[in-house]
């Protein structure tokens, strides 16, 4: 990911250094282990895998160098840290390093730290994800009762709080929340040291047992060299539906910021500048970040899926592909986490505006009470949709034409054939936004248990 859209600590994860210190680690582990569990072969002493602790090392510019030459970068890895290991060794004494690596075999090594960065990844997901649950959850709790308007196919619907949109976020963010948890406990947290095609035919299962438990993963119950990249595709799926959670608020946010409806506004910082030639511009850029950066995760799960089908027991047509699409995606996720954040802790409000526009059709939004209240009075269900609907194209064709005229309500208070129905009185309490809300409470019951 290009540094404009990266964060230190994300970034860090799946940087050279990080990977090669997991790499480092796991050598050390399979080591000890040998030693520790005194396994015949190979006849690792304590005091050789002591040595090996205290002396492993890499340069990340000298793997680079011996890369250039080997076309592979775990042996020069492996010989940039033997050469550390070996460095301080007496002349004539048996080198130490030959220890390292033994009876594995790339994957073994590789895999088991995209793993290791998986799952410190996810840790830092995760984190974020509870945050802007959290203030998802405040601000859906402070705007519980700021009226607005709900829309379906973008048009006015029926009353809702705003309160609502910030209660939806937050109930997705807890949906994102658990999809990542699975990935992580199914899928992320494996480790595998069982060889050349998984049979553990150079190597014990109780060293992969042991090293796994000193990394907190599970090995994983039958390697083939690889690990199987349904699991990769799974936690893919997982970064992908947190990001379309995160576009949808950003979609919704941005809608809500159009001149013409003007309820809600992404942050703008002093001395931001909205347009390089209209200085009057107040855009929904990071908004609009967000949901360009989702496309680019949401993509990648396409990348994590096609990686899955390998030849026979392993090839390496996954390894180019997911050193990209996997590490990019975390980060760009990372990211537009951060940004949502910033942008949820401080969406601007109007709620001057949500009530105009509450009202901007002339009561048109209460025609779902009209019918309900003209059913119970004992009218057809078809003659009283065809009496309301009547009335609100009429008001209809007068706001399409920008022309006065009775609302919505004065009309029907005027129609005989729904006063023979129902009375003033309860066409008054009909248009009353909040008989729309009577069971609000309740939505907000429900999130007050919500935790992250």
């Amino acid at each position: 990911m290009i540094a404009r859209y990266s964060r230190p600590e994300m970034s860090h994860i799946f940087s050279l250094e990080n990977k090669y210190a997991l790499w480092q680690e796991i050598e050390v582990l399979a080591v000890e282990a040998f030693a520790e569990l005194g396994v015949t072969r190979p006849a690792v002493s304590r005091e050789e895998a002591a040595w090996i602790r205290a002396h492993a090392n890499f340069d990340v510019a000298e793997i680079a160098e011996i890369e250039a030459t080997t076309n592979h970068d775990v042996i020069a890895f492996l010989t940039n840290l033997g050469q550390y290991v070996d460095a301080d060794v007496p002349d004539g004494e048996p080198r130490p390093s030959r220890w390292v690596h033994y009876g594995m075999t790339s994957s073994d090594l590789g895999d088991t730290a995209l793993c290791c960065q998986i799952v410190q990844a996810l840790d830092l997901l995760l984190q974020a994800v509870r945050t802007l649950g959290k203030s998802c959850k405040r601000r859906a709790l402070e705007e519980k009762d700021t009226l607005c308007v709900g829309r379906t196919h973008g048009i006015h619907a029926e009353p809702m709080t705003f309160g609502m949109k910030f209660g939806a976020w937050a109930w997705a963010l807890k949906r994102a929340e658990q999809r990542l948890m699975d990935a992580r406990s199914q899928s992320a947290a494996r480790g595998a040291l069982s060889g050349a095609v998984g049979s553990y035919s150079q190597i014990d299962p109780a060293v992969e047992a042991y090293v796994c438990e000193h990394l907190g993963l599970v090995p994983d119950p039958l390697s083939t060299q690889v690990i199987a990249r349904d699991n990769h595709a799974h936690v893919a799926s997982a970064l992908a539906g947190c990001a379309a959670t995160l576009e949808q608020i950003a979609t919704e946010i941005r809608a809500l910021q159009k001149t013409d409806t003007l309820e809600a506004e992404e942050p703008f910082a002093e001395g931001q500048k909205g347009s390089s030639a209209m200085p009057h511009k107040r855009n929904p850029i990071t908004c609009e970040r967000v949901c360009g950066l989702a496309r680019v995760i949401k993509a990648n799960t396409q990348v994590a899926l096609d990686n899955v089908a390998l030849w026979h027991e392993r090839d390496i047509s996954h390894s180019s592909a997911e050193r990209v699409a996997l590490a990019d995606s975390f980060i760009a996720l990372d990211y537009i986490l951060a940004k949502t954040q910033w942008i949820v802790d401080g969406l601007v409000l109007y709620p001057a505006n949500m009530l105009a526009n509450l009202e901007r059709t002339r009561g048109l939004i209460y025609s779902s009470k009209v019918l309900l209240a003209l059913v119970d009075a004992g009218m057809t269900r078809e003659a009283a949709y065809a009496l309301v609907q009547r009335t609100a194209m009429e008001v209809w064709s007068e706001i399409q034409r920008a022309e006065s005229g009775p609302s919505f309500r004065e009309r029907l208070e005027a129609d005989p054939e729904v006063l023979a129905c129902v009375s003033p009185a309860t066409l008054a309490a009909v248009f009353d936004p909040w008989s729309f809300l009577s069971k609000l409470p309740l939505l907000f019951e429900r999130l007050e248990v919500l935790e992250f």
